[in-house]
């Protein structure tokens, strides 16, 4: 017989799982909202949970289980998007908490609001084996990717995440932490790090996906103490730049690109908490942890290990040797490969070196997109900025470009600030400034997306220098 779980880690069922608006929604509460929507859901699944408001989402995600769906979780609801999902399972639905969103060939069900559910329910238990959700990222390809997530593992992966956060927090549990969120429910560190850590790790989250500096202050404020941010590298930095007062914050959450030492200072100086960086990936989940400010190291969550795997026969990816490094034990299922160069200590401590696919050589050196992005990043007065590789060769040898939004910093000052901080081959010979970079709503920046717009940047240069 299947083991089972529970739907939500043990906990007061009057205590808060959700604030939304400021108002406070109890864990009871939040099982009768589940029940009632659970009674309205087709009998077929999977569904595609659109849903912008964190607490609908999580309601939406609850109902699903409870009837042995699977939730998919795409990047967008856009209708090319939609329409691949549909084609791969004929019986998928919609469900949304906005009636305007069209998503043709795709039925979609709007979810209840909040506090529309009736008598108070047991907790359910959910079978282990059951495929919870599934995380689709776009891939270079631009076709989503599916992730499978049991709920055994999302129950293993969260219980060690909130297990360490308690550590760093020093408390015996996550209970009473509300959980402020500017990542999206569908993305897999928003999901597992604000909805998940609710359900399983007995915390609560704020129901809003704060964007703008401001909206992020007021969202903190109007939540009590003890209080997380779970954030982004990218909306961290653009928090700080506002010059806003923070109030008082008792852990920060970071995730989805590196984090300069000197960003995390000034992040534990300005909310007086620790911040903490979470390794991980779409295809292993949440991996490992640091405290910025104090150590360079990673170390594993729980059970899990790391490894070399040696040579790797056609992976291309431009390592010497064509070595790679896997995960394995604890939630995740099955060793799975990282992206990414490590430096092991021992099998649950290591050092990031980069992503495996944005090494770059030039003249003979080698190095990495995300080393090179660090040290452009950590010039005073640049506000965000990327490097990036063209295809055309100069003098038999490729130039890096540096894109960056820095408004009253000149090209010569960030060339001469990289000149101290890179080998002479990679300080690019031409700077771009540009209002903004086209990141996603989670911050990051794909190399796709950087590509095109690097292209017309160049392009539309070219004819403003040709016509003046």
């Amino acid at each position: 017989m299947d083991r089972t779980l529970p739907l939500l880690a043990a906990r007061d069922p009057a205590a808060p799982l959700a604030w939304c608006g400021g108002l406070p929604i109890s864990a009871a509460r939040f099982l009768a909202d589940v029940a009632q929507q659970a009674a309205r859901l087709p009998a077929e699944g999977p569904l595609v949970n659109l849903c912008l408001d964190r607490y609908r989402f999580s309601v939406g995600f609850a109902a699903a289980l409870t009837r042995a769906q699977t939730s998919l979780l795409p990047p967008d609801a856009l209708p090319d998007t939609l329409a691949r999902l549909r084609a791969a399972h004929p019986t998928l639905y919609g469900l949304a908490d906005d009636a305007t969103l069209q998503t043709p060939g795709v039925p979609l069900l709007q979810v209840l609001p909040p506090g529309a559910g009736g008598a108070a329910q047991a907790v359910p238990r959910i079978a282990a084996s059951l495929a919870a959700a599934c995380l689709l990222t776009s891939g270079s390809t631009s076709v989503p990717q599916p992730h499978v997530k049991t709920w055994g593992a999302l129950v293993a992966n969260i219980g060690a995440e909130a297990a360490r956060l308690a550590e760093f927090l020093e408390r015996p549990t996550l209970a009473g932490l509300t959980l402020v969120a500017t990542v999206p429910a569908q993305h897999s560190y928003g999901f597992e790090s604000s909805v998940l850590l609710a359900l399983l790790g007995g915390a609560a989250f704020d129901a809003g996906r704060p964007f703008y500096p401001a909206d992020i202050v007021q969202a903190l404020a109007r939540v009590p103490r003890p209080r997380a941010l779970v954030t982004t590298p990218f909306h961290l930095k653009t928090l700080l730049l506002a010059g806003l007062e923070l109030p008082p914050t008792d852990l920060v959450l970071c995730a989805t690109a590196p984090l300069s030492p000197q960003l995390a200072l000034q992040a534990e100086r300005g909310f007086g908490g620790p911040l903490i960086e979470i390794y991980g990936c779409t295809e292993a989940g949440q991996v490992a942890t640091r405290r910025t400010v104090r150590e360079e190291r990673w170390t594993t969550l729980g059970d899990l290990r790391l490894r070399r795997d040696g040579a790797f026969e056609g992976r291309g990816d431009g390592l010497e040797g064509g070595e790679r490094f896997v995960v394995e034990g604890g939630h995740v299922l099955a060793p799975t490969p990282l992206a990414d160069v490590l430096q092991l200590e021992d099998a649950q401590r290591f050092r990031l070196l980069g992503r495996a696919h944005d090494l770059i050589h030039v003249a003979g050196r080698r190095s990495s997109l995300a080393h090179l992005n660090y040290h452009l990043n950590s010039i005073e007065g640049v506000q965000d900025g990327a490097f990036w590789l063209p295809a055309d060769v100069t003098d038999g040898v490729v130039r890096p470009v540096a894109l960056v939004v820095a408004p009253g910093s000149s090209a010569a000052r960030i060339i001469a600030a990289l000149r101290e901080r890179l080998e002479p081959v990679f300080v690019p010979r031409r700077v771009l400034h540009v209002q903004a970079l086209p990141r996603a709503a989670t911050g990051k920046l794909s190399a796709d997306a950087l590509q095109r717009f690097a292209t017309e940047q160049l392009a539309r240069r070219s004819v403003e220098d040709g016509h003046g």
